[in-house]
């Protein structure tokens, strides 16, 4: 025998070898996953609040400009300024 047909016994006898196993083996069971839980109205109530602005944020909105790295620009809405101020 030569040493590539040994090989290939080796390979198929293990090949045989996973294949008894997987069949006396029950196959895993998924884990059981908690259904999506609803918020809660306090919760909703303080994400109004976040998303809520006001009217001082409103006079003083900034440009808003993102940058390569997802940095955002700091200066005013609409500036004229040729280049922008990352923060």
């Amino acid at each position: 025998m030569s040493k590539m047909d040994g090989l290939r016994a080796m390979r198929e006898a293990k090949y045989a070898a996973a294949q008894k196993a997987a069949k006396a083996s029950k196959p895993a069971a998924r884990p059981k996953v908690a259904p999506d839980a609803k918020p809660s109205k306090a919760a909703a109530a303080a994400k109004a609040l976040a998303s809520d602005p006001g009217p001082a944020a409103a006079s003083e909105e900034l440009c808003g400009h993102r940058n390569m790295s997802g940095r955002t620009c700091t200066r005013e809405a609409g500036h004229a300024a040729k280049s922008h101020r990352y923060s």
